[in-house]
């Protein structure tokens, strides 16, 4: 025999099972007006009883605004990405906002459908890592219809929002130049697709850092390309098989330190290259040697996106800012490996 579900107990039930008006009970639940101690102390042994639970959703209808934000990201499985989101969510929950989140994979239309079904839920703002490809326009669109925006990771040309990055060039140029003080003129750089911002960025960085040394930069020990494990590995091998190969790698963010870690000791490669990595990643510090890294810091990146877009939701129209955070060079080992010019 099926059992018929029990309807959700309702303000009206808790004020017939108290024997008050309903006005009171509105005035309990939502924390509005004067009640006696004893009145709430009765309508909340109610409350308990009758296991009510006030309607967020009517709640907010009325008051013009559904708590909710939007974070459209990558990958949200990325651990740079894992710990972005954990920190939006933190500032969200604490203003009583719920999180929606979801993954573009780097596919413009993708993240516009995603973009479209949380606008068309009411979402009150929304945080964008934007995919390659993304169309400005339709992002205006979207802000010019009152959807509050706030750029994470990368920025939109030509579109006024917030946005807050990582430093993404400068962090560059400090680990290619880390490597090229421990000794190292030959550095092969591994970087996402050049269509990606912070992979362009980065891969100037390490250029800007050959330039100031007067290393002349050699596009045959440059990788520009998503990484993927069953495409990359004759890339990889094309650059470490190359007459006079490189000295030191320098992988442009976490995924491609893993997929080289890993391409390296399938090879048989020990000891290891000098290795330096853009972004943390785990269990870097636990190898032998421990990863050098450029580490960003996502926590940093995802609380001041949430700030921005809440202060935005709540109607602040100071200018727009455009934040970048700085990287810190994290030496584990790795990175600190001589290379041939080391004048120890």
């Amino acid at each position: 025999m099926t059992s018929t579900p029990r309807a959700r107990a309702t303000m009206s039930d808790v004020a017939a099972a108290s024997g008050v008006s309903l006005k009171t009970v509105s005035r309990v639940v939502n924390g509005v007006g004067y009640v006696s101690a004893e009145t709430l102390e009765t309508v909340q042994a109610a409350i308990e009883q009758l296991g009510f639970r006030r309607n967020e959703f009517a709640r907010q209808l009325r008051q013009g605004t559904t708590a909710t934000i939007g974070l459209v990201l990558e990958d949200v499985a990325d651990p740079f990405y894992s710990v972005l989101t954990r920190a939006v969510e933190d500032v969200a929950l604490s203003q009583d906002y719920l999180l929606l989140s979801a993954s573009s994979a780097e596919d413009a239309a993708r993240s516009r459908r995603i973009i479209e079904s949380f606008s068309s839920r009411g979402a009150d703002g929304l945080i964008i890592a934007p995919a390659r490809g993304t169309d400005p326009a339709f992002l205006q669109a979207e802000l010019d219809a009152g959807c509050s925006m706030v750029f994470v990771d990368r920025p939109v040309p030509g579109i006024r929002a917030d946005t807050v990055l990582a430093e993404n060039r400068g962090g560059a140029a400090r680990g290619a130049a880390h490597l090229i003080a421990h000794g190292h003129r030959r550095i092969a750089f591994f970087g996402d697709a050049a269509s990606v911002y912070t992979a362009t960025e980065r891969l100037a960085g390490y250029r800007d850092a050959l330039s100031a040394a007067g290393v002349e930069s050699d596009d045959e020990l440059v990788v520009m390309a998503v990484p993927h494990d069953e495409a990359n590995g004759a890339v990889i091998d094309a650059v470490l098989d190359l007459d006079d190969p490189p000295t030191a790698i320098f992988a442009g963010n976490n995924r491609w330190s893993v997929l080289l870690l890993r391409h390296l000791k399938a090879r048989g490669i020990r000891p290891l290259p000098a290795f330096l990595g853009f972004d943390d990643f785990e269990l870097g510090d636990v190898l032998d040697p421990g990863i050098t890294v450029i580490a960003q810091n996502p926590a940093a990146m995802g609380q001041l996106a949430a700030e921005l877009l809440l202060r935005r939701v709540s109607g602040d129209d100071r200018p727009t800012q455009h934040i970048q955070l700085e990287t810190r060079l994290i030496e584990r080992g790795s990175g600190e490996i001589a290379g041939p010019f080391s004048a120890c």
